[in-house]
């Protein structure tokens, strides 16, 4: 999916966000645990629930590898579920030397058809360059994380400049607005407008809204630009917002309430 794209979806549907699928045996509803493949059963829901109020979705890896080949399945079989005009972000925060990192890009954007996979950086070029040799297709770098531990690294200072905008600036260079993306946390906001001068038009993920307290006033404010660039992403706010067996509706619920917030924010422009 290009660029372009992506922000014609994110107007045509007033919706910036991202429904993180992190599908978790012990918490779907248990109902689901006597069908053939609990986890797509309840991937499925959701993103019937969904798709008509989000742009993205995110499987994040973890939940599907502990699985092993049942879990792959589930995988391939969600990703084909998801519509068309849905960005897919596969959530395997992969990072190693150049030749690995080829067939990593190989594996989830020929094997497994995503739009983007999330990159650790620590590896410098060799994690990133060779997923930025695929036409169309996106690299989300972690940059600034939502999590506690965010801060062993990430903030330390090198000449007097934070590691996460060091790793930001370096990757300026060997992507683009057009195929790099970058993950900001909702969780510290404020720091958002630091990222937001130093890549003023690429797309940042940004984890942390909802569950994890982030606040989308917040990220509006200091990270949104004239085509919005901001998909923030909602996991375990959506899809466990009901655990019963009515948890479809739920998910419904809590995605057309984020959903209205955004369309406000984006009538702006």
């Amino acid at each position: 999916m290009t660029r372009k794209q992506l922000v014609e979806q994110i107007f045509k549907k007033k919706s910036f966000l991202c429904v993180g699928l992190d599908p978790d045996l012990e918490k779907i509803p248990e109902h689901l645990l006597d069908t053939e493949d609990p986890i797509f059963e309840f991937n499925k829901s959701i993103i019937d629930a969904t798709k008509d109020y989000c742009v993205a979705y995110k499987p994040n890896l973890a939940f599907y590898e502990c699985l092993g080949i049942d879990g792959w399945n589930s995988f391939q079989k969600t990703i084909s579920y998801i519509p068309n005009d849905c960005f897919i972000i596969a959530d395997a925060k992969r990072g190693d030397i150049g030749n690995t990192s080829l067939y990593y890009a190989k594996t989830f954007f020929e094997t497994y058809p995503c739009n983007a996979i999330t990159i650790a950086p620590y590896m410098g070029s060799d994690s990133i360059q060779p997923f930025l040799s695929y036409e169309n297709k996106w690299t989300v770098v972690l940059a600034m994380t939502s999590n506690k531990g965010a801060r062993d690294f990430q903030f330390l200072e090198v000449n007097n400049i934070p590691i996460y905008e060091s790793v930001v600036s370096k990757c300026l260079e060997w992507g683009n607005e057009e195929n790099t993306m970058f993950v900001v946390g909702a969780t510290r906001s404020s720091d958002i407008s630091k990222i937001r001068k130093l890549a003023p038009n690429h797309f940042f993920l940004v984890p942390g809204v909802g569950a994890q307290g982030g606040s989308l006033e917040e990220v509006v404010k200091y990270g949104m630009t004239n085509e919005c660039g901001l998909l923030v992403n909602s996991s375990r706010g959506i899809i466990y917002a009901d655990k019963s067996e009515n948890f479809a509706n739920g998910a419904k619920k809590e995605a057309l309430k984020i959903q209205s917030q955004m369309a406000v924010y984006l009538k702006r422009f």
